[in-house]
Formats: structure tokens, C-alpha cells, sequence
């Protein structure tokens, strides 16, 4: 089929490139608001309507979060069925780990699992963490003396041990277990290595074993975490030869979304899959790696490969979200940030090409007039008090001018959002800060429809019966005076013998009637009567498809419009997986659910970002936000929060680095130090130039270089304006951040933008 049947849909010449490809490995570098994950979805859709995929095959589309995966699904069936083909046949989307998910259950045993193995949540996993942590710390009281500040006095070192040292420790074994998981090391092994060193690595031995304590609580509960699903796929595929050609021939072609932000071992699973001869197409923008912090994702992975003689290269430079103030900006970050920042080993941070480039004429997506441009960088000095105040003021001007616009507040960290969000409530203005407080409403919604599926696949169960009826008087159980009659109603419902009597009653076979509940408990009677109706009517959805079905369900259960939202796309979801799997009956979708509720697939909806929160669909109320969570997103006017030299640092010798704990020597950060220390097991070169203290300086001009990056992603969030304020700091020292400086600087000299 000729690439030309796309022809009714506009393309930029960049587009075009990307469109006219057939085979191989390519790699995309895509600039912020370039329509990557419209391209991307595109190119899929163009290599299934042209017949590149047999009938048994897919074209397999990765990305980073699960709240893409229904996008690229929309996408991609949108603009197949416009090919007069039928939609959600012929691709598969999957997070990574939803990804390694799959193939673990491919042959669990390869991986030494059960077939029945569980996946804890990220919850879950912290509290073991801390225990592990809690527990390794009260054994080695002593074991962070050496690195305390000389400052420290006993009563303080005390308070540092009790308060402090706890919440340390489970963040060094955080980040050590997640790079030994990242290089396939185990507990064991890493013990025979630092036993045969000659000098100890305490710091390493350390984390040794806590990951040890952390392996065995898991083993003990048959369940594994988020980086053993990596880890373990990895082994499956390597494991089985056959397997492996298996999903080679099933997923002929592998798009790669978010490349940017994949780490060592899922590059690895991938490449794997694609094979030496495969098709692999990666789209990323380095310019936004703002995960090296947190995970083990490093954007020189992507870099890497695109530097590969075999990989064609293309870029998507053009943007059509922003003013083209805005867009001079951000590149002028990159321009300073290349040339003339202060810190030599960051000048590679923010790389170039491709610069953000406007849209031509006639283009679908064009800018917004650059006559709309306002960008304001302040660079007065202010309190963090009169940071937010001077904020929320100027938002108390500019709502009621503009209530059709949308705009948010964007912060470095979580506590300065959280104070906006204080001082917004005061003065009552409108606002959603549903980014900042993480919940497990998702889990709550999938667990609630599981449980109702789980009665209607075994409607004889007189305690699945019982579940029920709790997940229909949900909101009692926050009701005190509710919760006895809940209890009460509950303990009836699981001593029945033949659930059928109760809901589907026969002439002089009613169990309700026969009961005596009238007489005795009118109230409890009452109730009953009424869930024997719903039940009744629950009963009767069985014969809808399953999105349909859980669809019909969520309306009895849910109430709030961020709990329908959520059935909405587990619905989605669930309809794709029962295209996937249509031999799985009412059972198996069952099972698929209760997994989502308990996060095994990694269902990441715990915030409105996550369940495909779209900003323009709330003009008018200020969204509060962490520069991490709004990555993705875009707002009419942006707020960026404490723009100073404490959130931004630039390697100046008075610079503070939230890494590094004021309690130890000045300039120590032990999670760096253990991270050296650990590749100094696993290299000699590395054991034998290790020093105490540098990885320290290395880790600041990493997280110097991570920074920039991160005020990059929140200036491109602005579509027509922006603001950016600093603050003195909680001590009253910190100075504005010096690329502000540099930006204020541009911005006094470009007469374009005022």
C-alpha cells in the first residue's frame, strides 16, 4: 500500500523523512511540542496499512508510562481505521515493565519464579526497605561516625541518628539495589567479591546488605519488585533460544518512545529483541533526561546509538506549542548553557541540534502569535514567604482577566509547592494539586471492579457475594456510624449456603423472606432488598463486552469524576487486552484486573498526569505541580518557583547541593559514594582509583548538569507566557540561579520579547 494514503493528512518535510521508513534502525531526536507520539503513532500506522506485518505478527510500541500507552492506542486505531482497517489488530503498546511483565510470564520458571509469583508496589517495596534499613542501622550504630560533621555535638549527633540517619540509609539502599538490579548483580555475589578485597568498601558492604535483607523479605512473600521484572525478562530471553525467536517473528518492528529516559538493562531487553538485523526506531529528546536522579536512566544510551554507523538519524525540530519568544528562550539556555556557563563539565547538558524551530506557514499546529508573548524573569530579591505571596498575587490579577486560559505553578520540589498550594486555598482561587498527592485511587478503583468481576465468575461464593456488597456501601466504611451495619450485613451475607436463593429467588425459595431479617433487622432488610436489585442488574451485564461491562458496573460504585475517569481507561484497557487474548473468558479478565489493582502492570494512575490529564480542559484553575510531573504537558501561562542557586546550582564555591546532608563533612554525598564504590567492587580500574570524596564532586556536576535539563523541560511548558521568580532560601543566603541571570540578560537585549 503507497505511503500516499496518508496523503490527507498535513506533514512537515520532517515528517515526511520519518514516514518513507521501512526497515533497520533509526533513531529520532524530537524537541519539546514536535508531535512525537503523534509521529510516532503515525509511522505505526503507516507500516501496517502498507502489509510491512503478517497477520500473526504486531508492531510492538514502547513507552515510559502507562498514561502513553492509551494514547498511542487512540492514535494509532484513529488513524488506521481511517485506512478502512480494522483497529487494535496488528500493534501491541506496552510499558517497559508491563514488557518484561509479559515475558517473565512467558516462562517464569526460567526466571526461578512460580507460576503464581507475585509483584509488590512501590509501596510495599519502600516499607520492606525501611525495615531492612531500620534494622541493618540499630545492628551498626556507629556506622556513619567517621562521616559526620566535625560541628556535631553529641546531643546533635544523637538527634541526627534518631531523626535523620533511618531515612539515609533507606536511600542508599534504594539507589544501590536498583544499579546492582541495573547490572544483573546479586547479594551473593557481590559478597564474594568485597570479601576478597583487599581494602573494605564499607559504604558498598553496606548496601550489600540491606539488598540482602530486602532479597530475602521478598523471597520469603514469593514476589519480586519493579527492577527484577527487568532483570528477570533479561535472564528469560537469554535462557530460551527458541522463546526468543518466538517474539522476534511475533514483533517484527519495535518503536521505541521516551528513549532518552531508558537505563542499561532495558536498552539491553530491547536490543535483544530487535536482534542484530531487526527494525528499531527510538524517538527521545536528551535535552529532557530529568529521571537520572531518581532511577537508573542515563541519556547517553540513547546518544550512544545514535552514533551507531547502521542507525539512521532524523530529527523533528519544529514546534508548534509555543510563542516564538518563549521558543528563542529555551534555545538561548541551550546557546548559554553550551558556550559560557561557569562549569566547564556541564556545557554538554543541553545539546545541539536539534534547537526548537517554529512552525512554517500553513502548518497544522502553528504558534501562538508571538505579539502574546510575556515572559517575566524576576530577579528581584524575596523571601520564600514573599515568593509565594508575590505569586499568588499576581495570579489574583490575572484569573479573572483570562478565564479561559489555562495556567500552572511549577516548583523544583514538592514542599514549595505545597505552600503555594497553602496560601492559594487563604485566598481562595481556584486550584488542582492533585500532582503533588500521590494515592493509590487507581489500585482503589481497579480493586473495587475486580472484586465485582470476581463475584460474577463465581456467583456461588457466598464470601465473593459478601466483597460485593462491601465494594457497593464503599463509602460506608468512612462513615463510623455506618461501619457496624456494614460489618453486620457482611457476616450474613457469608453464612449463606446458596447465594442463588438470595439473588435469584424462586416462588416459596426466597432466602431474604425466609430469613426472618424482616422481622428482626428491618434496617439490614432494607439494604438487602436494595443490592438484590443491583446485584440483579449486575448479573444481567455479563452478556456486554468487558469494557462495556465494567463500564455499566462503575457507574453503581464510583461517584467522583476522577474515579469514573479511571474506569474509563480501565475499560480501555481492558478491551485491549481481551483483543489480545479473546479466548480469555470472564475468569482470566478477572485475574488481568486484580493485577492492575495491585499495580503488578505498573497502572501508574495515581495523579491526573497519569490517567491522561489534559490542562486544557481546566481554563481558569491554577495547577500546582512539581517541574517533573508537568513534563509533557502545557499551560497558556507557566509560573516557574525558586529559580535560585539551591535548586539550580552552577558549581559555585557557595552553592549548596540538596544531596548532600548538612550532618555529614562538608561536600560528602553518601548515596554517590556508595554507587563509586559498588563499580569499584565490580571493576579493578575502578577499586583501584577510587577516593573518598570524589565521586562526591562528580555527583555535583552531574545533578548541575540534570538541573539544567529540568529548568529546560519547565520553560518549554509555557505556551505564551512565562514567569520566573527566586528566593533567598530558608537561611536567607542562597542568590538567584545564574542561568536566570543569563536569561535576564537575553531577555533585556531581545527588544521581541517584553
Amino acid at each position: 500500500m503507497p505511503l500516499n494514503d496518508f496523503s490527507k493528512i498535513q506533514l512537515r518535510p520532517t515528517q515526511k523523512e520519518i514516514l518513507s521508513y521501512t526497515q533497520g534502525k533509526m533513531a529520532i531526536s524530537a524537541v519539546p511540542g514536535s508531535g512525537k507520539t503523534w509521529t510516532l503513532s503515525l509511522l505505526a500506522a503507516n507500516l501496517l496499512a502498507r502489509g510491512f506485518i503478517d497477520q500473526e505478527q504486531e508492531i510492538l510500541i514502547v513507552t515510559l508510562v502507562n498514561s502513553a500507552v492509551n494514547n498511542f492506542y487512540q492514535k494509532v486505531s484513529g488513524f488506521i481505521e481511517k485506512q478502512g482497517l480494522i483497529a487494535n489488530i496488528g500493534y501491541r503498546v506496552r510499558t517497559l515493565h508491563g514488557l518484561a511483565n509479559d515475558i517473565v510470564h512467558e516462562r517464569p520458571d526460567l526466571a526461578g519464579l512460580e507460576d503464581n509469583f507475585q509483584i509488590i508496589d512501590d509501596n510495599e517495596a519502600n516499607e520492606i526497605l525501611t525495615d531492612v534499613s531500620r534494622i541493618w542501622l540499630q545492628n551498626h550504630p556507629a556506622a556513619f561516625d567517621e562521616y559526620m560533621s566535625d560541628d556535631l555535638d553529641q546531643e546533635k549527633m544523637d538527634w541526627v541518628r534518631r531523626e535523620h540517619l533511618p531515612n539515609l540509609v533507606r536511600d542508599i539502599g534504594l539507589s544501590f539495589i536498583r544499579y546492582a538490579k541495573d547490572r544483573r548483580e546479586t547479594p551473593d555475589h557481590l559478597s564474594n567479591i568485597l570479601d576478597s578485597l583487599p581494602t573494605p568498601l564499607p559504604l558498598a558492604m553496606m548496601g550489600r546488605d540491606i539488598y540482602a535483607g530486602y532479597q530475602r523479605a521478598l523471597a520469603y512473600r514469593g514476589a519480586v519488585d519493579f527492577d527484577d521484572l527487568i532483570r528477570l525478562s533479561l535472564i528469560t530471553l537469554e535462557s530460551d533460544a527458541h522463546l526468543l525467536e518466538r517474539l522476534r517473528s511475533r514483533w517484527p518492528y519495535i518503536l521505541e518512545d521516551e528513549a532518552q529516559d531508558s537505563s542499561q538493562l532495558q536498552e539491553q531487553i530491547l536490543r535483544l529483541l530487535c536482534g542484530p538485523d531487526g527494525n528499531w526506531v527510538r524517538v527521545g529528546d536528551p535535552n529532557q533526561a530529568i529521571y537520572e536522579t531518581f532511577t537508573t536512566a542515563n541519556p547517553d544510551f540513547l546518544r550512544d546509538f545514535m552514533r551507531q554507523p547502521d542507525v539512521k538519524t532524523h530529527t523533528l525540530p519544529n514546534s508548534g506549542r509555543s510563542t516564538e519568544g518563549i521558543i528563542h528562550l529555551a534555545n538561548s539556555l541551550v546557546d548559554w548553557t553550551q558556550t559560557e556557563h561557569p562549569l566547564l563539565e556541564a556545557r554538554q547538558a543541553l545539546q545541539s541540534p536539534p534547537k526548537i524551530e517554529p512552525t512554517g506557514p500553513e502548518d497544522p499546529q502553528p504558534n501562538p502569535p508571538n505579539n502574546l508573548t510575556y515572559i517575566h524573569l524576576d530577579t528581584q530579591k524575596l523571601t520564600p514567604s514573599g515568593e509565594i505571596q508575590a505569586i499568588a498575587s499576581s495570579l489574583e490579577q490575572w484569573l479573572p482577566e483570562h478565564p479561559n486560559q489555562t495556567v500552572a505553578v511549577l516548583s523544583p520540589r514538592n514542599q514549595r509547592a505545597f505552600e503555594m498550594v497553602d496560601e492559594l486555598r487563604k485566598r481562595s482561587l481556584p486550584f488542582m494539586d492533585d500532582f503533588l498527592r500521590s494515592s493509590s485511587s487507581t489500585r482503589s478503583t481497579a480493586g473495587s471492579l475486580a472484586h465485582l468481576l470476581r463475584h460474577l465468575a463465581d456467583p456461588q461464593s457466598s464470601s465473593r457475594l459478601a466483597q460485593a456488597f462491601q465494594v457497593w456501601r464503599r463509602e460506608d466504611r468512612l462513615d463510623t456510624s455506618a461501619q457496624p451495619r456494614l460489618q453486620r450485613i457482611t457476616e450474613i451475607l457469608r453464612k449463606i449456603t446458596h447465594t442463588e436463593d438470595f439473588v435469584w429467588p424462586v416462588l416459596g425459595n426466597d432466602w431474604l423472606e425466609n430469613s426472618g431479617i424482616r422481622d428482626s433487622d428491618s434496617d439490614a432488610y432494607q439494604l438487602l432488598a436494595e443490592f438484590r436489585q443491583v446485584l440483579q442488574r449486575w448479573h444481567g451485564s455479563i452478556i456486554l463486552p468487558i469494557d462495556q461491562m465494567l463500564l455499566s458496573l462503575a457507574q453503581d460504585i464510583l461517584s467522583t469524576p476522577s474515579e469514573l475517569a479511571v474506569a474509563q481507561k480501565l475499560a480501555v484497557l481492558m478491551r485491549q487486552t481481551n483483543s489480545i487474548h479473546p479466548d480469555w473468558r470472564l475468569p482470566q479478565l478477572t485475574n488481568e484486573l486484580v493485577s492492575i489493582a495491585r499495580n503488578e502492570r505498573r497502572f501508574l494512575g495515581f495523579s491526573d498526569s497519569d490517567t491522561g490529564f489534559n490542562p486544557d480542559l481546566h481554563p481558569g484553575v491554577v495547577v500546582v505541580s512539581t517541574f517533573h510531573k508537568a513534563k509533557g504537558l502545557e499551560w497558556d501561562r507557566v509560573y516557574l518557583l525558586s529559580i535560585n542557586s539551591y535548586d539550580f546550582p552552577s558549581g559555585m564555591s557557595q552553592d549548596m547541593y540538596i544531596p548532600e546532608k548538612w550532618y555529614l563533612h562538608r561536600g560528602l554525598n553518601l548515596e554517590a559514594e556508595t554507587l563509586a564504590q559498588l563499580r569499584a567492587t565490580l571493576s579493578s580500574s575502578e577499586y583501584h582509583k577510587y577516593r573518598l570524596g570524589d565521586p562526591s564532586i562528580q555527583a555535583r556536576v552531574d545533578y548541575i548538569k540534570e538541573r539544567l535539563r529540568l529548568l529546560y523541560v519547565g520553560i518549554t511548558r509555557a505556551r505564551k507566557e512565562l514567569v520566573m521568580t527566586w528566593n533567598t532560601g530558608r537561611l536567607g543566603k542562597e542568590s538567584p540561579a545564574i542561568p536566570l541571570l543569563a536569561l535576564a540578560d537575553f531577555l533585556g537585549k531581545t527588544r521581541e520579547i517584553t
